[in-house]
């Protein structure tokens, strides 16, 4: 799980922050950099074909290596050639591939995270899901550190071989064309995993999923169709219709309803503001070198810690309390920024301190979420649920994220950050509301 949660983070960043850095020293306008974050959107509908991942098999894979792993592995080659064909592009010379090579790699990414999270619900029981997001969130943090520190490093080390050639543009495009070639051959990590794991047990449930009567009685109903029209009805309701109707039948409609508009809330804060964080460092005067120091060293760290706290936060005090301390930690680290970017000239230790503390929020905000994400999946239906959930919390973040340049334009970045600060205040506030309203039998709040 800690080599697969590696294998999902390492593209999440390099077509978000890290790519917002390269574009901001191309010469990019940050309004443009912002709306460029909006590639990510493919990872807010990734619902759309989840239901396929979920149920198609791929021709020759599936035999060889199971459902969910096949699909884990042709995504993960995807995200590979996607990297290799963005190190090849010139944004200061034509933005277009740098957008078709971002949503590629965005749309694979995607692809790999819906295989990956019916795996890790699959190979765990119930118990142990705590545990595998805290090993999940460990490996994605790291991915997070070298994707932007790693990138970071390779492309300022990589641009000052030819620093002293006029031409810095170009320097600047052969160090980070070196850094996501790089990156690229670290897709490895995820391939070499998915080769070396098991492929979970099939689930009773799932063997009688052919069974539903839903499916049952539109066939009936149907019977009058082409053969073909019927078989592809019933698919489309087993695999999308039935999913919806499991969730909303275990918690009710207006329960089920308020625990999805509180995904949509909580993560509010991380997306509009992780957009800007590279392009504040820049803007403020810190190299790719300094910037690489800082996030591999007390970053890298407070990360570990984040992680570690919130799965034992999960485990020992329940989700309720490992949600609020998170949206809490999260509040913090953006006032935290805020402070930051008021100094006239902020220093290493200053930008130390905030991006620890953010480190360690986002760890423990990252494996709460997930932890009560994976408790309200149902086994019959792991993958489309579990989509379905991780699309809703980072489809209006990623709406806002696209917005964050225009925000900073109009107010700066000392307001900016108290503003992404206060967006955590909803999720809060419906968190509460939640707990109020979730029975004990269909709470998966805990305490």
């Amino acid at each position: 799980m800690l080599f697969l949660g590696f294998s999902a983070g390492l593209p999440f960043m390099l077509v978000f922050q890290t790519l917002s850095a390269w574009l901001r020293q191309a010469g990019i306008e940050r309004a443009t950099i912002g709306m460029l974050a909006w590639v990510g959107v493919l990872y807010s509908v990734k619902v759309l074909w989840a239901p396929i991942v979920d149920r198609v098999p791929l021709p020759f894979l599936n035999r060889w290596l199971g459902r969910r792993r096949s699909w884990m592995l042709l995504a993960q080659v995807g995200v590979a050639l996607g990297l290799l064909n963005l190190a090849q592009t010139d944004p200061a010379a034509n933005l277009t591939p740098v957008v078709i090579g971002a949503l590629f790699v965005a749309f694979a990414s995607a692809t790999q995270d819906i295989a990956l999270d019916a795996w890790r619900i699959e190979s765990a029981p119930a118990d142990l899901q705590g545990a595998m997001a805290a090993a999940y969130q460990l490996g994605y943090r790291v991915a997070i550190l070298v994707g932007t520190a790693g990138a970071f490093w390779i492309a300022g080390e990589s641009a000052g071989e030819i620093a002293s050639r006029p031409e810095q543009l170009e320097a600047i495009r052969h160090g980070w064309s070196m850094a996501y070639t790089a990156m690229a051959g670290l897709m490895a990590v995820g391939v070499i995993t998915t080769l070396l794991v098991r492929e979970p047990a099939p689930l009773a449930a799932r063997e009688a999923e052919q069974r539903e009567q839903r499916v049952v009685d539109w066939l009936e109903r149907k019977a009058h169709w082409p053969e073909p029209l019927r078989k592809a009805g019933a698919r489309f309701i087993d695999a999308v219709v039935c999913p919806l109707v499991d969730f909303f039948a275990r918690y009710g409609l207006q329960l089920g309803i308020l625990i999805l508009v509180f995904i949509c809330t909580y993560r509010l804060t991380d997306f509009a503001m992780g957009v800007m964080s590279n392009p504040f460092y820049i803007d403020s005067g810190f190299t790719l070198k300094q910037i690489a120091a800082v996030v591999k060293g007390p970053g890298l760290v407070m990360s570990i810690i984040g992680v570690i706290l919130g799965g034992i936060v999960v485990a020992r005090l329940g989700t309720t309390r490992a949600l609020v301390l998170g949206s809490v930690l999260v509040i913090c680290s953006n006032l935290a920024y805020s402070a930051l970017a008021s100094m006239p000239a902020p220093g290493m230790l200053g930008l130390a301190l905030a991006n620890g503390a953010d480190n360690l929020a986002l760890g423990v905000h990252g494996t709460s979420l997930i932890a009560f994400l994976s408790s309200l999946t149902s086994a019959r239906y792991t993958a489309t649920q579990y989509a379905l959930f991780s699309s809703l919390y980072a489809l209006p973040g990623k709406f806002l994220m696209g917005t964050s340049g225009f925000v900073v334009d109009a107010i700066g970045y000392p307001r900016f950050f108290i503003y992404t600060a206060a967006l955590s205040i909803p999720g809060l506030i419906l968190l509460y509301w939640l707990v109020r309203r979730m029975p004990a039998p269909h709470s998966a709040l805990g305490k």
